[in-house]
């Protein structure tokens, strides 16, 4: 099934040809990122109204929907310009005025005649005492009652497209929806009590009651999960077609890693341990390796990643290590070259600041496999940068490195592994939307060694306390991060600014105590000052988030964090991270304006309470939504419609077993189910994935 199946061409039709629905129009639907009738079937109300008919409106509470039958008493017409006409009604226990504003000539005379019998519908208020509803949404005689639904759905709008209008495109798109076959394992859906899919979509368009609406009814949590599960068939996919290219045996003799791990003063955690031989395996497989080592803040990825490198270096080959930016690969570098002596394997670095004869020197020894490792940022990529014989890459940080880059470094060598490493825990439902292509070696272990950093809340009042605690801090010979969530001051936004709190702290603990850094210092600068406090010339360096992942100062101990609770969950905890790293007590402090938020107020007590980052992310993503946690702009998350990452994670994972599942029963998916998973793939627009099936 290379093209889309028949039954779908009705919902993949122009969006105008709904009823209802004209060009013009068709163009607001856009705001909701609706072009086609499917869009609209994948559009979900958000709420119910209960229109169901009441005897009377005594004792219900103002602000409450309300339908009754009445019968029209007398009219009383506006007085003066502006004011509003009125109609007087009489239910079965009451009196209930409706106010009309601006209404036309005789239009209210020929709608409710004096005497005649209506069913309304609309919001209850209360004015001086008195039942009164304004504009009223319907007004219909009895007859005529089955016009107006008995709950009726309440969808997201945008300008242009009103509740009426959405409500009869849905109409139009549910007339569409054909009887699919069944793609969803028939004992799971059993277990889940899920309904057809066509029943589900029209069952989740015609909420009953406020449970209908949540993401656990039966059949939301169904089209939720087939969202789910067409988006783990593609990375199952893609998963199968990188692992079908053919990669290079690459084993190592172990004996350069044996002297890199008696040289070390500690032992490597089991989970260390378990990484490095799940690495070890994949390199010496025929199939191409593509992992993901994942490990909080100081869990002791570097030393995983090493060890992956020498194994390249043993078999004869070489690796690369990359990072995001030149201050990160430098830190590579520093952390790697003790563990390179100790093996006696020769290490470089390659950035943009390499010109002229060093950097001609340094790509002959690569071209020559002299160098056995190389550290380097994207400059690696450059056209005249050739590997003697490259097997290994090593990727650091990976949402800088977009799919497309991760393909134009495995071309730079012949069938060249891939392991990516990140320093962001992410829950376990995200890293499977995100990363659902490669396999997971997680670091949930941090290593001896490493002293755990008190945390402290401090209200902003307290400053000159923490400016005094600072200053005896300097003088004992101790280093201290402050960071400041702004650059400059902004009218909006009340939050101090870098560089103001720069100046104040350099008037209070002398000029040459104190650096900056920030995102708009030009980038040599930048460098200089990172460089002065790494060789500890300066003492307090205050700083945006720029210093967030990778910089490692073991002499810093005390992290300030001003506005703690403008910064997420996540960020703190990577903050955090960046003391603790040597022999000294750390503290991390984190510095509130009054009064705080409740949300604020939980995410500081989090982090107060606990230094697991993979427990603090998954608070994080309860808290703020997945696009928040991992920043929308750079998530490389999936946009679904009707899936919620946060509170259906469960889902995800069973969506990954399954998918992985039917693809290794039915590799070509050419039985009843398989055929069926076809038309799911097409329906969530998921055409690259039916292009991977032929594939291989």
């Amino acid at each position: 099934m290379s093209t889309r199946p028949a039954e779908l061409f009705e919902l993949f039709a122009e969006l105008d040809s709904l009823a209802g629905v004209g060009p013009k129009t068709a163009k607001h639907f856009e705001g909701l990122g609706i072009t086609r009738p499917r869009d609209v079937l994948f559009t979900l109300p958000y709420s119910v109204i209960d229109r169901r008919p009441v005897a009377t409106v005594q004792g219900v509470p103002a602000g409450t929907t309300v339908t009754v039958e009445v019968t029209i008493g007398a009219h009383s017409p506006a007085r003066k310009q502006g004011a509003p006409d009125r109609v007087l009604c009489h239910d079965a226990q009451g009196d209930i005025t409706l106010v009309f504003f601006r209404a036309r000539g005789d239009w209210l005379a020929k709608q409710m005649p004096n005497g005649a019998r209506r069913i309304i519908s609309g919001k209850l208020e209360i004015y001086d005492g008195q039942a009164q509803i304004v504009h009223p949404d319907y007004i219909l005689p009895p007859e005529n009652a089955g016009e107006m639904p008995r709950f009726e759905p309440v969808y997201p709008l945008t300008a242009g497209v009103t509740q009426k209008l959405m409500a009869k495109a849905a109409e139009g798109a549910l007339a569409r929806a054909p009887d699919l076959p069944e793609w969803i394992d028939d004992a799971l859906k059993r277990r889940e009590g899920w309904p057809d899919w066509q029943d589900a979509v029209k069952t989740a368009h015609h909420p009953e009651k406020i449970d209908d609406l949540s993401a656990t009814a039966p059949a939301r949590a169904r089209l939720a999960y087939d969202e789910l599960f067409a988006h783990q068939m593609t990375l199952a996919l893609a998963r199968r077609q990188s692992r079908r290219k053919k990669g290079r045996v690459t084993r190592g003799t172990g004996k350069l890693s044996a002297q890199v791990l008696a040289s070390l003063p500690y032992k490597p955690t089991g989970a260390q341990t378990r990484a490095i031989a799940e690495i070890a395996g994949d390199l010496g497989s025929e199939r191409r390796m593509n992992r993901l080592l994942q490990g909080d803040v100081g869990a002791g990825k570097t030393l995983v990643a090493f060890m992956a490198l020498l194994t390249a270096v043993e078999a004869g080959g070489q690796g690369v290590m990359m990072a995001p930016t030149e201050i990160l690969a430098r830190q590579h570098l520093e952390g790697l070259a003790p563990l390179a002596e100790a093996a006696g394997v020769r290490l470089e670095i390659l950035t943009g600041r390499d010109k002229g004869a060093e950097r001609a020197r340094k790509l002959a020894d690569l071209a020559s496999g002299a160098i056995g490792i190389l550290v380097g940022t994207h400059a690696v990529f450059q056209k005249d940068v050739e590997f003697q014989d490259l097997r290994l890459s090593v990727i650091d940080e990976q949402h800088r490195f977009g799919v497309a880059q991760r393909m134009e470094l495995g071309a730079k060598g012949q069938a060249v592994d891939v392991l990516v490493m990140t320093a962001t825990p992410i829950p376990r439902s995200l890293a499977l939307a995100q990363y659902g292509d490669m396999d997971v070696s997680l670091l949930d272990e941090k290593p001896p060694g490493r002293t755990p950093v008190k945390t402290a809340l401090v209200a902003m009042e307290r400053m000159g306390e923490v400016v005094e605690h600072l200053r005896k801090a300097v003088t004992e010979g101790r280093q201290a991060y402050w960071v400041c969530p702004l650059v400059e001051e902004s009218e909006r936004v009340d939050l101090s600014s870098a560089t103001d709190r720069f100046l104040a702290l350099r008037a209070a603990l002398g000029d040459d105590v104190v650096g900056l850094v920030h995102g708009q210092i030009p980038s040599a600068e930048k460098d200089a000052a990172m460089a002065a406090f790494v060789k500890g010339q300066t003492r307090v360096l205050v700083a945006t988030t720029v210093i967030e992942v990778g910089v490692n100062v073991p002499n810093a101990s005390i992290m300030v964090i001003e506005r703690a609770e403008s910064f997420g969950l996540a960020q703190l905890h990577q903050l955090r991270g960046r003391v603790g790293r040597g022999a000294a007590a750390s503290t991390c402090l984190m510095i509130y304006q009054t009064p705080l938020s409740e949300t604020a107020e939980r995410r500081l007590s989090i982090l107060r309470e606990s230094e697991d980052g993979f427990r603090i992310a998954e608070e994080d993503l309860a808290m703020r939504g997945a696009g928040d946690v991992i920043g929308t702009a750079q998530s490389g998350l999936p946009r679904f419609r009707v899936a919620d990452l946060e509170r259906q994670a469960g889902l995800m994972a069973v969506a990954q077993s399954d998918a992985r599942k039917l693809l290794s029963d039915d590799p070509e998916l050419s039985g009843p189910r398989g055929q069926a998973a076809r038309v799911l793939l097409w329906l969530m627009e998921q055409d690259r994935a039916i292009r991977l099936i032929g594939i291989g």
